[in-house]
């Protein structure tokens, strides 16, 4: 039985070689944390399904998510130079061939999603919850909210709140909203959307505290970014300890709403349990 690294590796093998495909390849294996199939995995898991019913999805999920990075790491967006330990994207290849490979990787996941073996009611609703939550009122608001509050004086949480609702929790509220969907339980989906929207915004919260805390070898990417593009972010506003423990008070939030669905609660408490001890 494959893995799911080795399953996501032959979606884009089978391909036509190019240099976009090596720039996709390069940006999507390199060792992400892999935080959204995880999610999808462990919903699927909780209402006594297999992860193999969810591998396609999760690998749609995954390539959207890494299409966003490859994005934000340009120079016209964040102009981040690592990435999951390595080069950027557009640092590696060239700016050209990272947008190009950015946009394959959104595109090649709606080809996935659309052509999975399921009922064409399943299909279309994980597509159009997939558009939803990288469209123009998903993450991409988020990112433009973001981009347009750099080097704003003052931001109040509630600005911030707004930004990471969208430009994380949104892409982290979909695999949980696409589990329910692929399980037939679509009367959960709101309440998956609540508990993703809490994971979201703790794991924002988290990075943003990693970012003064932790080294670029641990994290694999830039650490101060944020503040050398002179954003606000959860540390600058409230302190690292205050933000420790709204991250910690909003994985309880979601804790306390799964354990309101009738399903099996140990594939998500080992979530919880990654989550709270996260350090990278």
């Amino acid at each position: 039985m494959q893995t799911f690294e080795e399953y996501l590796a032959s979606l884009l093998q089978s391909r036509m070689d190019s240099k976009v495909k090596d720039a996709m390849m390069y940006a999507l294996l390199n060792g992400g944390k892999r935080i959204r199939p995880q999610l999808l995995f462990a919903v699927l898991k909780s209402y006594g399904q297999t992860i193999q019913k969810g591998m396609t999805t999760a690998a749609a999920i995954e390539m959207i998510h890494t299409y966003s990075l490859i994005h934000d790491d340009l120079p016209a967006m964040d102009d981040d130079t690592l990435r999951r330990g390595k080069p950027t994207c557009h640092v590696a290849f060239d700016e050209a061939t990272a947008i190009l490979a950015g946009d394959a990787l959104l595109t090649l996941a709606f080809e996935l999603i659309v052509t999975q073996p399921f009922d064409a009611k399943t299909c279309l609703g994980i597509a159009k919850e997939c558009a939803i939550a990288s469209g123009m009122e998903g993450m991409i608001l988020g990112q433009t909210r973001d981009l347009e509050g750099e080097n704003k004086q003052y931001f109040k949480e509630s600005e911030l709140q707004q930004i990471h609702l969208y430009k994380t929790g949104k892409l982290l509220s979909l695999p949980l909203i696409c589990g329910s969907l692929l399980s037939g339980h679509s009367d959960d989906i709101e309440t998956w959307r609540n508990i993703g929207t809490s994971i979201g915004l703790a794991f924002q919260i988290q990075d943003d505290v990693l970012d003064v805390t932790s080294n670029e070898e641990t994290l694999g990417k830039n650490i101060g970014s944020d503040i050398a593009n002179h954003k606000s972010t959860y540390v600058s506003i409230m302190g690292i300890e205050t933000a420790k423990e709204k991250a910690n008070a909003l994985l309880q939030d979601a804790r306390n709403l799964w354990d309101q669905l009738n399903i099996h609660k140990e594939p998500m408490e080992e979530i919880f349990k990654n989550l709270i001890h996260r350090s990278r």
